[in-house]
């Protein structure tokens, strides 16, 4: 009878550690990642803690540790997901050269449009963490920067003036984020059906006749 019983609980011990091998080896560092990165974009880097993401696996706290080092390790891994797919798009048109105005305006707007794989969810919440971090918040405007940078050169290569390319790259670039800021969603067919009069607004001439109306700072001065 004692052998029995010492047989059954070499094998319950054996089953519970090859159970726990098994959830190492289904449980990846990129699992950890994804799950962290959904309580990112829904409540924030302040809610992203081990034990709380371990229940939600419903695994043990020493399966994090399996894959990580710290929480900040897992924090690295969630910067670098944004950096994969929300900037390397952008640090590959930085090195490009000899540009077509208009397609290489029209690749950057597609960049946040298609949202394969940019993702406006984690860009603002991204954005939210920032506010924590000096660090961050400079990498954000390093990135902010860069983007403006790349419609203003889309702009200047479709014949505009520094200052107009300057301002026109902003209101495309600030639409964008306060469209995300905003939680604004729509069908993406519906969204895709206005792009060609957005690109009218955003491309077009200031007036519909040159020299018909006058310009908001011709106005100021009294020009009639």
């Amino acid at each position: 009878m004692k052998a029995d019983a010492a047989l059954a609980k070499t094998k319950r011990s054996s089953g519970a550690r090859a159970r726990s091998t098994t959830a190492r080896q289904t449980l990846s560092r990129e699992a950890w990642i994804a799950a962290a990165r959904k309580v990112l974009e829904k409540r924030g880097i302040a809610e992203v803690k081990i034990d709380r993401l371990a229940k939600q696996l419903k695994v043990t706290r020493g399966s994090f540790y399996f894959h990580f080092t710290s929480l900040a390790d897992l924090r690295n891994g969630l910067l670098q997901e944004w950096r994969n797919i929300n900037c390397a798009p952008f640090w590959a048109m930085r090195d490009m050269h000899d540009v077509d105005g208009l397609q290489f305006f029209t690749d950057i707007v597609h960049v946040w449009v298609d949202e394969a794989p940019f993702s406006p969810l984690l860009d603002l919440a991204v954005r939210d963490w920032s506010r924590t971090s000096r660090k961050l918040a400079q990498e954000v405007k390093d990135m902010d920067d860069l983007r403006i940078a790349l419609l203003v050169r889309s702009f200047r290569a479709m014949g505009y003036s520094p200052d107009e390319s300057l301002v026109r790259a902003r209101i495309t670039y600030f639409h964008q984020i306060g469209q995300y800021a905003l939680s604004f969603t729509e069908d993406p067919a519906v969204r895709r059906s206005y792009q060609p009069l957005f690109g009218e607004v955003l491309l077009g001439p200031l007036v519909e006749e040159p020299g018909s109306a006058p310009r908001p700072s011709e106005g100021r001065s009294g020009r009639r």
